[in-house]
C-alpha cells in the first residue's frame, strides 16, 4: 500500500523550520540545506514543495499573517461585542507588535522578509493588498477628519515600534505608552 503524504503538514515543517532559521540567524541564512537540516528532511525534500527562496519567504510570512490574526482574533474577542474603536485599535496593535515569545520571532521574521523585498519588490508585491485594507480598516474606526492619512501613519508607527521593539531600543512599556500617546491625539474629545 502507497504511503499517504500530508502536503500540507510537510510544508508547514519546511515553513517552520524557514521561520526558525530566520528568526534565529537572520534571512541571510535562509537557503536550502539550511531549511533542510532544521526540519529533518532533504533538500529534495525542500525543493520539491518549494522551488525558490521567494515562494519560502512567501510561504513563511503568510504563516506569520495567520498566527498574528490569531492573536488578534484571541485579543478582540477578549474584549465583548461592540468595544470602542481607540480600544479595538490599541488591542489589535498590540497584538500586532512584537512584545514577547512568539511575537517577536514572528517579527524577526516579518522584519526579515521586509528587508528581503525591499531589494526584490516582486517578492513583496503580496503585500501590498493586505496593507491596504489595514489601513482602510483602521481608517474607519478613526474619527472624522483624520481617515487614511492619519491610518497610514499609524500603521507606519506600528512598524516603527516593532523594529525599535525587536533591535531592543525600546522596551514593551515604552512602545505602549507611545502608541497610547498617538491614539490620544487621534481621540481627542
Amino acid at each position: 500500500m502507497p504511503k499517504i503524504v500530508d502536503h500540507d503538514a510537510r510544508r508547514r515543517l519546511i515553513a517552520d523550520a524557514l521561520m526558525k532559521v530566520a528568526a534565529d540567524q537572520g534571512l541571510e541564512a535562509v537557503s536550502l540545506r539550511h531549511v533542510a537540516a532544521a526540519a529533518g528532511v532533504s533538500v529534495g525534500m525542500v525543493q520539491h514543495y518549494f522551488h525558490t527562496k521567494d515562494e519560502m519567504m512567501a510561504f513563511a510570512l503568510a504563516a506569520v499573517a495567520d498566527r498574528a490574526e490569531s492573536r488578534i482574533r484571541t485579543a478582540v474577542t477578549s474584549l465583548g461585542d461592540s468595544p470602542p474603536p481607540r480600544l479595538l485599535l490599541r488591542t489589535m496593535i498590540a497584538a500586532l507588535l512584537p512584545l514577547s515569545g512568539a511575537a517577536r520571532d514572528d517579527g524577526r521574521v516579518a522584519l526579515a522578509f521586509l528587508a528581503y523585498a525591499a531589494v526584490r519588490p516582486q517578492a513583496g508585491q503580496g503585500l501590498r493588498p493586505g496593507t491596504a485594507q489595514l489601513v482602510d480598516f483602521i481608517a474607519g474606526l478613526l474619527p472624522d477628519p483624520h481617515g487614511t492619512p492619519a491610518a497610514t501613519a499609524l500603521l507606519a508607527l506600528m512598524e516603527g515600534l516593532g523594529v525599535y521593539l525587536l533591535g531592543g531600543q525600546l522596551t514593551p512599556d515604552q512602545a505602549l505608552a507611545a502608541l497610547d500617546a498617538q491614539l490620544d491625539v487621534l481621540f481627542l474629545p
